[in-house]
């Protein structure tokens, strides 16, 4: 090692399965590399296209190094710079008012996942939103939808180690671009098909891991839950089912079976697009290639009927008895289950909430900014973590909301994104390299320590402190509101749970990470256990019958459009990461305008080819987008990037301001791809392409996208 040359241990914070466990070179206070942990199992030495160039980020010129107040109209981006004092001493009497006018309840804090550490997602925020009775916020635009509904099936959303993929013989990848959005797992999958697993692809897109798998199934969009109730239908009338799993770990097996009498082959190829064969065939292979494992991600829970999709899928391995096997069953988020092992309780001390405060859910911020009968109304709104004005559905109602002349916004970021365009004050916050935290992932069952590499550059600080300065400002005295982050960190350590033992604050500051102390071969649901109201897997649910929802798997809600509309499917792409990294030069050439992809045929009916300009619109808005026509997108559907897109112009737009904020049927998600477009050419006169690229990579599109 050179000499003053220091190396760090941390871990990236996106919000991403892969959760990288890096290495960060440090000499005379800066950072001057960051790479992949080659020691790490899961890492293995390699980072993703955008965290390769994470430091970029870090030291970037138009990064927030100092606190600003709006000096212009919202949405215009100007600000000056002030002191921290001002800045606090702004915001506490801006809050005091409010809360002496209207109740704390109309001041909302408003986060997502843009931060996944630990204690900078949540823990001193939520002690003192809890305390002073702000709002709160459901926070269930990804994930809750999915775990809901796998939770109604079998009780939890928990799945395999994804480790154990290697052991697979017959992997479904459902709704999710493995190759662009779990890098890692890739290796993974590989090595299974190495020792004769087949992959099998089910997406509406012809994605970039479609084209390097075994087999690809290109379902309608929303129609998956009848591939899967088809899937069933064939199981049982082949008697392919493992009955002796049935009869000791299931309900509900003859009410099941007399249902999906109904979804033959033939009826779900006229729904799902796919032929009677494909059906027949899918259903057996997977039947009968054990281990066998369905591995859906983000994609599938933002359809309207996203929660009913998981609970149908999550019937599969149980009627195959797949999760007797090491590498069977079902494998998606381990979020939940690592977070569950900590002492959550100790870190959020939630005897501290006021009782009656309302819950307002993230996926409806425009029309509860706009609501003229919420009481209170929203008066102040503190952003962190999350970029709202692009990052939730109907883009358009949310910006106006944040227009508002009596709403003060306060957003805590590394950069003047969309939504700090329409703030009053914004606040420099920390990266990754320069604040503490612990880091679960929700792709594979390590945990991980970041440690600070270098100290907060210019006047940053990390979300911790934020609120330790907030409660000061608001005159709060109460000692654990101003815990420090490593006090933070132990009391979510202070765990019994035997999968944690072993691991502990000194243990990760020296070791950098580890993983959960299960059994090499761990087979959650071998012997059963299902954590449900019976004790068993619930193919006829009785809790879904008391919640009013549908007792067996059921198709549920599948939206179409008017006649000649498009459904629209966007998701993320190689160097973007939902809006993080699109200010960056070298992201920005690579992805280029907002483009979207459209079926041969469908271009034909509109008169459009490749690299036309085009309007692309709805009742909720619309945007320019360059045309690309390609037929890895199936008739009537339509693909483009979610995420930061800049044209010659840095004029930003997004795909968000053609989304509804419709509800998914229950888990309180949002049914993003469940939005009709239609899309006609713009006159050459009208658009000025100079400067515009293509995407890099056609092939290499996402579809787990997340807020």
């Amino acid at each position: 090692m050179a000499e003053g040359l220091s190396i760090v241990r941390g871990a990236c914070g996106h919000d991403c399965p892969d959760t990288c466990s890096w290495l960060v070179e440090v000499s005379e206070g800066r950072a001057r590399r960051l790479y992949g942990d080659p020691s790490h199992p899961f890492t293995r030495g390699t980072l993703c296209a955008k965290v390769n160039h994470y430091l970029e980020r870090v030291y970037h010129p138009e990064r927030v190094l100092y606190p600003l107040r709006r000096d212009g109209r919202k949405g215009e981006g100007r600000f000056r710079r002030i002191s921290w004092q001002d800045a606090m001493s702004e915001i506490a009497e801006r809050w005091q008012e409010i809360i002496s006018q209207e109740g704390a309840e109309a001041i909302l804090p408003f986060s997502s996942a843009g931060n996944q550490g630990l204690i900078h997602h949540s823990s001193l925020d939520q002690r003192l939103g809890a305390v002073l009775g702000f709002s709160r916020l459901e926070r269930n635009i990804c994930g809750a939808v999915a775990h809901q509904g796998l939770s109604a099936t079998q009780g939890n959303g928990i799945g395999i180690n994804p480790e154990d993929l290697i052991h697979s013989r017959f992997i479904v990848l459902w709704g999710t671009n493995t190759i662009v959005t779990n890098l890692h797992l890739w290796p993974v999958i590989l090595e299974a098909r190495s020792r004769g697993a087949k992959i099998v692809v089910v997406d509406p897109v012809r994605t970039r891991t479609a084209e390097a798998a075994d087999w690809h199934l290109a379902v309608r969009p929303g129609s998956d839950t009848v591939l899967a109730l088809a899937m069933m239908h064939v199981i049982i009338r082949d008697g392919l089912v493992d009955r002796d799993y049935i009869d000791r770990h299931a309900v509900g097996f003859s009410q099941l079976a007399d249902h999906v009498a109904g979804f033959s082959p033939e009826s779900a190829s006229e729904v799902t697009g796919l032929g009677k064969e494909v059906i027949e065939r899918f259903a057996r292979e997977y039947a009968q290639a054990q281990p066998s494992l369905l591995r859906p991600l983000i994609g599938l829970e933002h359809h309207r009927n996203g929660a009913m999709m998981f609970r149908t899928m999550a019937c599969l391995p149980i009627l195959t008895g797949a999760w007797r096997y090491r590498g069977g069953g079902l494998c998606r988020s381990t979020g939940a289950f690592q977070f569950s092992m900590l002492n959550m309780d100790k870190l959020l001390l939630p005897e501290h909430q006021r009782p009656g405060v309302r819950t307002l859910n993230m996926r409806d911020l425009g029309a509860d900014l706009l609501s003229d009968r919420l009481a209170p109304p929203i008066r102040s709104l503190l952003v962190y973590n999350s970029n709202p004005a692009v990052s939730l559905p109907n883009q358009n109602l949310v910006r106006q909301g944040l227009k508002r002349d009596n709403l003060f916004t306060v957003v805590h970021d590394l950069f003047l994104t969309d939504t700090a365009r329409f703030a009053d004050i914004v606040l420099p916050a920390t990266s990754q390299i320069e604040h503490l935290d612990l880091v679960p992932s929700w792709g594979h069952h390590y945990v991980t320590m970041n440690r600070p590499a270098v100290a907060p550059l210019g006047e940053s600080v990390p979300n911790t402190e934020l609120f330790r300065r907030l409660a000061a400002a608001l005159g709060r005295s109460e000692s654990w509101l101003f815990d420090s982050d490593e006090t933070l960190l132990r009391s979510a350590l202070q765990t019994e749970h035997p999968m944690m033992q072993g691991i502990t604050y000194e243990s990760l500051l020296e070791k950098g990470y580890q993983h959960l102390n299960h059994p090499e071969d761990w087979r959650p649901f071998a012997e059963g256990g299902f954590p449900t109201r019976s004790g068993k897997a619930e193919l006829y649910s009785e809790s879904l019958q008391d919640a009013g929802q549908d007792a067996l798997p059921s198709p549920g809600e599948i939206r179409r459009g008017r006649r000649n509309q498009l459904q629209l499917i966007s998701g993320k792409t190689l160097h973007y990461l939902n809006t993080g990294y699109s200010h960056m030069e070298r992201h920005s050439r690579r992805e280029g305008i907002l483009q979207i992809r459209i079926n041969s045929a469908d271009a034909d009916e509109r008169g459009l080819c490749s690299g036309q300009l085009v309007r692309v619109f709805n009742e909720l808005g619309e945007v320019e987008a360059v045309c690309e026509v390609s037929d890895v997108v199936q008739r009537g559907v339509a693909w483009a990037p979610f995420g930061g897109i800049a044209d010659a112009a840095n004029v930003q737009r997004h795909v968000n301001c053609l989304t509804p904020e419709e509800p998914t049927d229950w888990g309180g998600g949002s049914g993003f791809y469940d939005t009709f477009i239609d899309v006609e050419s713009i006159p050459e006169d009208r658009g000025d392409r100079a400067g515009f690229g293509a995407l890099e990579d056609p092939a290499g599109w996402g579809d787990d996208s997340c807020a």
